[in-house]
């Protein structure tokens, strides 16, 4: 079983920029939150899997940690299926360590295990290590729900 392009962008949209899901169950439908917070961008060393949760394969360069971005149509666009970072998504600098970043995580918590709501696999590997400063510019990371 598929899910519609419709359905797909309408919950892209209510995870990512807190836009209520019209039409669902009653009238007002699926709501976004009253205060929408934000979501926490994380590293992964591979894919963390449908399984997984935040701390799967995550990052561990010193000085590294999540990225809050917030759950609005400022940090984040949804179009064609597809939701994408509206903005640059800065991490802090490494200070210590190396390894190589291949897959992203979107989940719920700055810190520990945390539920991981979407992942996907970088363009290109990142290699990390001390004085890089790993960024992503506005598009370049792609989710979707299939």
């Amino acid at each position: 079983m598929s899910a519609s392009n419709a359905f797909e962008n309408a919950l892209l949209d209510l995870i990512l920029t807190n836009v209520d899901l019209a039409n669902m169950g009653d009238v007002t439908g699926l709501r976004g939150s009253s205060t929408a917070g934000s979501l926490y961008i994380s590293l992964h060393t591979s894919d963390p899997g449908e399984a997984g949760n935040q701390t799967t394969n995550e990052c561990a360069y010193t000085s590294y940690a999540r990225v809050a971005v917030a759950r609005s149509g400022a940090a984040w666009t949804v179009t064609n299926d597809t939701g994408e970072n509206a903005a640059a998504v800065t991490f802090p600098q490494a200070t210590g360590g190396s390894e190589t970043a291949t897959h992203f995580g979107i989940g719920s918590a700055a810190s520990g295990t945390g539920n991981l709501f979407l992942s996907g696999a970088l363009n290109s590997s990142l290699a990390i290590s001390s004085g890089i400063t790993p960024e992503f510019a506005a598009g370049a990371l792609d989710v979707t729900v299939a």
